[in-house]
């Protein structure tokens, strides 16, 4: 895609600047609410299917790249350091994940590699602000002050950057199989008298066994804006059937965030991953009751990636000298996110639990 190619989307009624609506699943006048007619390239049509990229070519060839469909601008917060992008003009006062008013122009890199594909946000502003409010009533020992607040002034939609890949295994394994046996014994008790118990013993045979398994796009977070457990809590994002082709369109109105963990550093923690998981499949393999002393020799073909784009909600805040942040899936509506706790209800649910216990035992000791 190039920059004659994409359409600027003027609104027609009021001439302002159009931008993809969650809830209306369109592009959409902020101004006046008009609804422009346009349908995004769907991964069937003609050049505009989502491609699986070569890893080890990609390795080789770090230049890699692909137009943003529009001039862009970068900004990097010096708090938390992470990097957005506006491709649509717009401009920032703080951070659109810690709140820092301290973001600085940053120099974008020629050679970083651009999204292809992207899933659209689909959960609203005000679909998400009920989840989290929903969200906030279930903390039950969080203050009333934050759950009254609710603090959802500060939400942000951004577009957060991943990488998947995909890959086949094929690993031979070996092990030795434990199998469970008892054996009657007889012992005497402290009063000297004999008696009879199962004792569980193992008896030990060697296993071995093939795997071959297909990963298909297992993500790595290449943000630093987002806690990577609280995304870990907002998964999956189903960019295995649902992503769409990049348009500029998608991301006008909104924040994207450049990857920070580089195309090398997703591959080698994809990697890490996938052999924790092929050890597990493995070890599932091993006949008997337990197991001891599994090897596995694993080797990985036909590895490739795409860099995509998926949609997150931020509520960034501070509540004392601490930093909060609670986090949406903007497909799924998912929620993950840390907040503070009360010291006093904590106390008062502690010494209530004493009390209850205390009176449990005075009627039993009663009776």
């Amino acid at each position: 895609m190039n920059n004659a190619t994409v359409a600027k989307h003027p609104c027609p009624e009021c001439g302002g600047d159009l931008q993809w609506n969650a809830a209306r699943q369109a592009l959409v006048c902020p101004y006046c609410g008009t609804a422009a007619a346009w349908s995004p390239a769907q991964p069937a049509d003609p050049g505009t299917a989502v491609i699986e990229h070569d890893l080890e070519t990609a390795l080789r060839n770090p230049a890699i790249s692909r137009d943003w469909g529009e001039k862009r601008r970068e900004v990097q917060c010096q708090s938390c350091h992470a990097i957005s992008v506006f491709v649509d003009g717009r401009v920032a006062q703080r951070c659109d994940f810690c709140g820092s008013p301290s973001i600085i122009a940053h120099e974008a890199q020629k050679d970083a590699i651009t999204p292809q594909s992207l899933l659209p946000f689909k959960i609203s502003e005000s679909q998400v602000r009920d989840l989290i409010r929903r969200w906030y009533g279930t903390r039950w020992f969080a203050p009333d002050k934050l759950k009254r607040a609710a603090l959802t002034d500060t939400l942000h939609g951004v577009y957060s950057p991943y990488w998947t890949f995909d890959a086949q295994a094929d690993a031979r394994w070996t092990a030795e199989a434990g199998y469970y046996y008892y054996v009657s014994e007889t012992y005497r008790d402290a009063q000297g008298n004999t008696r009879t118990r199962q004792v569980r013993h193992v008896r030990w045979e060697p296993a071995s066994g093939q795997l071959a398994h297909f990963f298909d796009d297992t993500l790595v977070p290449g943000t630093v804006g987002v806690q990577p457990e609280l995304l870990a809590g907002i998964e999956p994002f189903p960019t295995t059937t649902d992503l769409q082709p990049y348009s500029p369109e998608f991301v006008r109105g909104w924040t994207v965030e450049r990857y920070q963990i580089d195309l090398r550093k997703a591959s080698e923690l994809n990697l890490a991953d996938l052999q924790q998981q092929v050890r597990a499949l493995c070890s599932a393999q091993v006949p008997g009751d337990t197991q001891r002393n599994l090897e596995v020799d694993a080797r990985y073909r036909g590895r490739t990636f795409k860099h995509v784009l998926v949609p997150v909600w931020i509520v960034s805040y501070t509540y004392g000298s601490r930093r909060f942040q609670i986090v949406a899936n903007g497909y799924t509506g998912k929620i993950a996110g840390k907040h503070p706790y009360s010291w006093v209800k904590i106390l008062f649910a502690v010494l209530t639990a004493l009390i209850v216990a205390g009176v449990m035992l005075y009627f039993l000791d009663s009776q």
